[in-house]
């Protein structure tokens, strides 16, 4: 078994701070660091950052001088993937162990095409509450990370994996099917995510009567549809799930696409109903519920 100490993150948003805080925390010795573009690392040099208050230091590494790491996380959002890649690419050695904490059901595929699929591990992140303003997050709850392989990968890295988190204390889950687990919350953030942000509320906005709940319902049974063309058995109950996680988070605030509407930025809509419409359209699934979601989605965006 390789011992993972060596950690190198791409990505300084909310939950690249969120778990780089949490390992520093731990009472065993980690290199942690943070990977980036020579223009990322002149506008952060002599930044401060902070978590639930308490000021944080992070080493910060250009790109062109990284080295491999035992482990690369992923952190950024959907739209800088692809830089992303190139700035991790010193990172990334034959044995580095890599999972992305991003949503949807394709950056492992996107990231594997570049570094080799046998290093990648299948990550979600689910149940934080993460939320970063400038250079300050805040959380209550850090989550947990459900992780799995798929069928052929060696499981000597997700032992190995298990065994660091373990070790760093951070909490996480070890899926027997974890393309269940990814697709789950996939619909979710097809649906929730994209409503909240559509009608500019909190959680509890997309299951107001009317249209914002039809659509909700609708855009998860279009995913349900999608998932069983995909060989993943999502169903009406799992619908019903999503209602319950999202009834008992009410207005406790917004999910990752409204807070991207709040500061007029470009949101997640291609990694959910962009995917889906992709999707769709090699399986002949008709998907008019996403594909207005999608249009609404790009007409706020346009309005920026």
């Amino acid at each position: 078994m390789a011992a993972i100490r060596k950690i190198t993150f791409v990505g300084m948003g909310a939950l690249g701070l969120l778990f780089a805080d949490l390992i520093s925390r731990s009472e065993h010795a980690y290199d942690v660091s943070f990977v980036m573009d020579a223009e990322r690392y002149d506008r952060y040099r002599g930044r401060e950052f902070s978590v639930n208050g308490r000021t944080v230091g992070f080493r910060r590494v250009r790109s062109e001088d990284a080295v491999p790491a035992d482990l690369v996380i992923f952190a950024v959002k959907y739209p800088g993937l692809e830089a992303a890649l190139d700035t991790a690419a010193n990172s990334v050695g034959p044995e580095t162990v890599i999972i992305s904490l991003l949503n949807g059901v394709t950056s492992e595929k996107i990231i594997g095409e570049r570094f080799g699929a046998e290093k990648v591990i299948t990550c979600v992140a689910q149940g934080m509450d993460a939320n970063r303003s400038g250079g300050s997050l805040t959380y209550s709850s850090p989550g947990e990370l459900h992780l799995g392989i798929l069928p052929g990968q060696d499981p000597a890295k997700l032992e190995d994996l298990c065994a660091f988190l373990e070790e760093a204390g951070i909490p996480y889950v070890r899926e027997q099917d974890i393309r269940y687990r990814l697709w789950f919350k996939f619909m979710l953030n097809v649906a929730v995510n994209q409503v909240c942000m559509i009608y500019d509320t909190d959680y509890s906005g997309c299951m107001a009567p009317g249209l914002p709940r039809a659509l909700t319902i609708s855009a998860m049974r279009e995913v349900i549809a999608l998932a069983g063309a995909e060989g993943v058995a999502l169903g009406e109950e799992d619908i019903g799930t999503v209602i319950r996680i999202n009834e008992s988070l009410g207005s406790s605030g917004k999910p990752s696409m409204g807070q991207d509407r709040d500061a007029r930025r470009p949101s997640e809509v291609e990694m959910f109903s962009g995917a889906v419409i992709a999707m769709a359209k090699e399986h002949g699934i008709p998907v008019p519920v996403n594909e207005y979601i999608y249009g609404k989605v790009r007409e706020i965006e346009s309005s920026y």
